[in-house]
């Protein structure tokens, strides 16, 4: 995504526990992050599509980077839902549809257990980059939504922002969306789209999602960045670690002295910069890793 740092993470060294030395890179000794875990004061867990791939959610990358004949990068911007606001619709139906059947697996389990067990002796803070709602749903309460949420609408006109929930969010979509790369396009009339409720608006509504070549909103990302700034310990939860700016976000902390651990199934351009890496599934690493 095209997103722009308005917020840069200062190298400030703020508790005692961020003068431990990085001089052991990628150590998988879960004895002692849990000790260092235990002795943060501001905890940030950064999560990625890995976790909720682990839900069944579809990562969009690779060979499974398509939806129908499109790739689905192509339809996550502006310019797609200006050309043809019924097909993006149809895709992001599908994609609720999707996330809607889909269950919090242990890892988003795991992670809302230890913000309920320790968030009132310590700031736990989830930053996600997914829009599925997942963590919501397993419980996690501090939450920031990075690239927005699927089960939110934006009204092209007005602005507002609502939750929304419904399957499907208009009549128009029922039964549509299916990824069958034999139906190319869309037929269904703009007028029967999801539109704003609002008196005196009645403007198109679009997904409440930061698309290919938007800007994260500023007042998410300066929470993200302040939460990231404080934070003693990291958790990088199933992230490829390379869409900005996410991507920068535990390296950086890292390098001012926080404690940073990756759980992902294989490393990443960022897992020589931290101190933990532990592979395999989240669902897998994450409960024995959190608990007590």
């Amino acid at each position: 995504m095209c997103i722009i740092l308005v917020r840069v993470i200062r190298s400030v060294v703020r508790h005692p526990i961020h003068f431990q030395t990085m001089a052991t890179r990628q150590s998988s000794d879960i004895v002692k992050f849990k000790e260092s875990l235990k002795a943060a004061k501001e905890i940030v867990i950064l999560s990625g599509a890995g976790i909720s791939a682990e839900s069944g959610i579809p990562t969009f990358r690779g060979a499974g980077g398509y939806w129908r004949k499109y790739q689905a990068s192509s339809l996550a911007t502006p310019e797609a839902f200006r050309s043809s606001p019924s097909l993006v619709w149809e895709f992001y139906h599908y994609r609720r549809e999707v996330a809607a059947q889909a269950q919090p697996n242990a890892g988003h389990i795991a992670i809302a257990k230890f913000e309920m067990k320790y968030g009132v002796e310590k700031k736990v803070t989830v930053i996600t980059q997914n829009v599925d709602g997942l963590h919501e749903r397993a419980g996690t309460k501090n939450l920031i939504e990075l690239h927005g949420n699927l089960f939110k609408t934006r009204c092209t006109k007005c602005k507002e922002v609502l939750a929304n929930t419904d399957i499907p969010i208009c009549e128009a979509l029922a039964n549509r969306g299916a990824p069958d790369a034999n139906i190319v396009g869309s037929d269904i009339p703009i007028k029967s789209l999801p539109h704003c409720k609002k008196e005196n608006c009645s403007g198109l509504l679009r997904p409440h999602i930061i698309w290919f070549g938007e800007s994260l909103e500023p007042a998410i990302l300066e929470k993200a960045g302040e939460a990231m700034e404080s934070c003693d310990v990291c958790l990088v939860v199933g992230t490829s670690s390379v869409v900005y700016p996410a991507a920068m976000f535990a390296p950086q902390a890292a390098q001012r002295g926080a404690i940073v651990a990756e759980f992902n199934i294989e490393p990443t351009p960022a897992t020589p910069d931290f101190h933990y890496y532990f592979e395999g599934p989240c669902g897998k690493t994450l409960p024995v890793a959190l608990s007590d």
